[in-house]
């Protein structure tokens, strides 16, 4: 993390107890319970981590997180809150109206591991930024969303003449960063990243990673980012959430959980070296507590 002292662990932001999620059955398929039973909190200026193999839920749990689970009649795609209770920015989701939900929006950021290749290609990059200003506000001043969108621009590290560009003339590592800047103009309160360096070269992986953690440092917002690799991790969080089968397997600081692992997901994990997880060209250095 760029800020090597550890978060005070103030009021939570984010609180799951007992969480379950599940996808209602559709079109003849079963109903998929992808989060079973799971409770994990999320402090003020805290960045925790989300692990687990392909399946274990935990891209389901970053959604939940977001605030984009639902009490019942989801949108295609979303899951269902079938069991416990979750609270996101003071907002109880189970019954949260609509307009409330809308407005949650401008306070939890999302960052899917699609976003960059999902730009729209019609638009260039000022304007994909600069659309959630308008989603949520059709008469947001154009001065001020292009002083905000030129401010993220520099932040992600892209020059100002690329706000002129069509999104897709930039490489998936620029288009990334692109969405990064979009998921933070609204200035959220939290951030919620779901792989945010999947699908891009090995080679960036590790800048897109060193990114979040510069922003999260400036910009002190909260933040749960979702990985399959304890080494990326390290890079930006101090305290993990370990998902097996939607179920929690480890949960606490990054050391502690690795170090007590009882769990053989959790076990492979403490005993791969660095080279199993992350090549090591894409490796960000740990950064120790004092």
């Amino acid at each position: 993390m760029t800020d090597t002292t550890a978060p005070t662990l103030s009021e939570p932001v984010i609180v799951a107890d007992d969480l379950s999620l599940v996808y209602p059955a559709r079109s003849g398929r079963p109903e998929v319970r992808a989060v079973d039973g799971v409770s994990v909190t999320l402090h003020e200026g805290e960045v925790l981590a989300v692990l687990g193999a392909s399946g274990s839920g935990k891209s389901t749990l970053a959604l939940g997180l977001s605030g984009r689970a639902y009490g019942r009649r989801p949108p295609e795609g979303m899951p269902t809150l079938a069991g416990g209770e979750l609270t996101v920015v003071g907002e109880r989701i189970k019954t949260i109206s609509q307009r409330r939900r809308d407005r949650l929006t401008g306070t939890v950021g999302y960052l899917s591991q699609r976003d960059g290749d999902e730009l729209n290609p019609d638009l260039t990059v000022g304007e994909a930024v600069a659309e959630p200003l308008y989603e949520r506000d059709r008469r947001f001043d154009r001065t001020e969303a292009g002083r905000l969108v030129s401010v993220l621009i520099d932040a992600v590290h892209l020059p100002l003449g690329t706000m002129l560009k069509q999104t897709w003339e930039l490489s998936a590592g620029q288009r990334q960063r692109v969405a990064l800047a979009r998921s933070l103009v609204l200035e959220p309160r939290v951030l919620i990243a779901d792989e945010p360096a999947r699908g891009v070269d090995v080679l960036v992986r590790r800048s897109v990673l060193e990114l979040l953690s510069t922003l999260h440092g400036n910009r002190r917002f909260s933040a749960v980012v979702v990985t399959s690799s304890v080494d990326e991790a390290r890079a930006v969080a101090d305290r993990m959430v370990v998902l097996r089968e939607g179920r929690v397997v480890g949960f606490g600081e990054i050391d502690d959980v690795l170090e007590s692992a009882v769990d053989p997901y959790v076990k492979a994990l403490s005993q791969a070296s660095p080279l199993d997880i992350v090549p090591d060209s894409d490796r960000t250095p740990k950064k120790h507590k004092p």
